[in-house]
């Protein structure tokens, strides 16, 4: 082993410009693969977050078959003691019930549908960045008045503003009759026109009294410490809850976020793939032109007695120094630039109004996980390896006698 270490690493500096070539692919592909790699999971989960601390939360305690059908008696009997006890059991105070309804509301001119959100008020603002994106007015104070908060959209097609009064009409969980006049306290403005023109929250005791809830809800909202956390908490809930209820984690309740996530995913993963061979062919160029060029002196050794396994393992051992010379040094620097950017973040020409109507961050941070640091580089040192399979076996078709006779 020791002199064939030590003939594979002479023979990779026996033409020094090509051998740095080489590996000079390896360390920008590395980088490249380090780098976009990162900049996809800090945007995936900026996506994830975005979605969800709107109104779904990481995961939702419901009625069963309410997440497909949303009937008003699908409900969560006693709703606030469940809350209640989750925040008890869980030590999370980071959730919240929510009633859900559909009703017509009507100003002065004009009537639109929308769903209507029973929230609390003091735990809404704990899993909900809508509170938060109150452009004119307040969010709701008690859980008893008689006030709407309704978005810019929506505003804008009842022609109604602060102070105003918008009339409720739609059914009661009994399927009796539900109506009541609110007053607008609030407007949001989210940069989502579909939420901003068909969604509006009252506080859940005004919802309880309108629609004839009697205590009851439609969903437990629930917000992990971090995103790793949900899968934990998901089965600590399914301990702590009854059997007429279920939960339903993000994935359940948002299947298109992560569709277009895997649809992304798909298309960057063609554009790696390509990358990894257009490497993987610049070794196996490498290996075939230093194979070929010292057959000469392999129809002498193999003369000698020398095996052609030997003779292939020395190759693929030029190619394992070269890419683990590439793997590290390209990780390493991968990884410095994505550090750099994940602590300074960057951002594209043109982005800031986009990101500002979508309530996206102006600056994109990359996220260095071991994962995008370790997959891109692995991936290309086992190209490489294969890549070099050919002038490997190559030597298995060597004749020691017209080998010596190539000059």
């Amino acid at each position: 082993m020791g002199i064939t270490f030590r003939l594979a690493w002479r023979n990779l500096w026996r033409h020094p410009r090509r051998t740095w070539l080489t590996i000079s692919a390896m360390i920008f592909s590395n980088a490249v693969l380090v780098f976009m790699m990162s900049l996809q999971l800090g945007t995936y989960e900026l996506m994830i977050g975005n979605t969800l601390q709107f109104l779904t939360g990481h995961m939702q305690v419901q009625a069963p078959g309410f997440k497909d059908d949303m009937k008003m008696r699908q409900v969560v009997n006693d709703i606030d003691a469940l809350a209640e006890t989750l925040r008890d059991q869980l030590k999370l105070e980071d959730i919240t019930p929510r009633s859900s309804g559909f009703a017509l509301l009507s100003s002065d001119s004009r009537s639109y549908g929308a769903q209507i959100l029973g929230v609390d008020p003091e735990y809404e603002r704990r899993v909900s960045i809508i509170p938060s994106l109150v452009k004119q007015g307040r969010f709701l104070d008690t859980r008893e008045a008689p006030e709407i908060v309704i978005g810019e959209v929506l505003a804008r097609n009842l022609k109604a503003d602060l102070g105003d009064e918008v009339t409720l009409l739609g059914s009661g969980r009994d399927g009796s009759f539900a109506a009541a006049v609110a007053t607008v306290v609030g407007i949001f403005h989210s940069g989502i026109t579909d939420l901003d023109r068909g969604i509006a929250e009252v506080p859940i005791g005004f919802f309880d009294d309108v629609f004839y809830m009697q205590g009851a809800g439609h969903s437990v909202v629930l917000i992990t410490p971090g995103f790793w956390m949900i899968e934990p908490y998901k089965v600590r809930v399914e301990e702590l809850i009854e059997d007429d209820v279920v939960v339903h984690d993000w994935d359940a309740l948002q299947p298109g976020l992560k569709q277009a996530i895997q649809a992304d995913l798909s298309g960057a993963m063609i554009i790696y793939t390509v990358l990894v061979i257009l490497v993987a062919f610049s070794v196996m160029n490498t290996q075939l032109m230093s194979v070929l060029e010292r057959t000469h002196e392999f129809g002498v050794v193999m003369s000698l007695g020398v095996k052609p396994a030997r003779l292939g393992w020395l190759v693929i051992l030029e190619t394992t120094l070269m890419g683990l010379g590439g793997l590290c040094l390209g990780a390493a620097a991968g990884g410095l630039i994505t550090l750099w950017f994940s602590y300074n973040g960057f951002s594209f020409p043109g982005m800031d109004q986009m990101a500002a109507q979508f309530n996206l961050p102006q600056r994109f941070f990359p996220q260095v996980t071991l994962l995008s640091l370790c997959l891109g580089p692995t991936i290309v040192f086992i190209g490489s390896l294969l890549s070099s399979g050919y002038p490997a076996l190559r030597l298995f078709w060597l004749r020691p006698v017209e080998a010596m006779r190539t000059v």
